[in-house]
């Protein structure tokens, strides 16, 4: 029987495999309890081309209104703030990997943020 986090490292590593299949670039999402962390990493898997994290201190000072950097507003703002990146480094179009997360709460609305401010996935 697999626990709970395995099971998700389990669905990770499957959606890389198909992700890494279709050759684009991919926007990994991680999360923790006090932060989220969002990366687009190069079609082979060897280069990060744009980050995003509420841990960067600009965006811990945006934060102080809202709080902490765990909860669905900081998601938001960390989505808007990779597709900025990710569009400036020149990457239009990325795979979307939730790292075994549920495409619910944070993931939800980073991803949802990404979509509106221009990332295609």
């Amino acid at each position: 029987m697999l626990t709970k986090k395995e099971q998700r490292l389990r669905r990770a590593r499957q959606t890389r495999i198909r992700i890494a299949q279709q050759g684009v670039a991919r926007l990994s999402v991680n999360r923790t309890n006090l932060h989220i962390y969002a990366s687009v990493v190069s079609e082979d898997g060897t280069k990060v081309l744009a980050s995003a994290s509420t841990a960067e201190a600009e965006v811990r000072t945006q934060l102080g209104a809202i709080g902490k950097g765990g909860n669905v507003a900081a998601a938001t703002l960390i989505g808007k703030r990779i597709a900025e990146k990710a569009k400036a480094a020149g990457v239009e179009k990325v795979a979307f990997d939730r790292a075994g997360f549920a495409y619910h709460g944070r993931v939800k609305a980073l991803a949802e943020a990404a979509r509106e401010a221009g990332l295609q996935f």
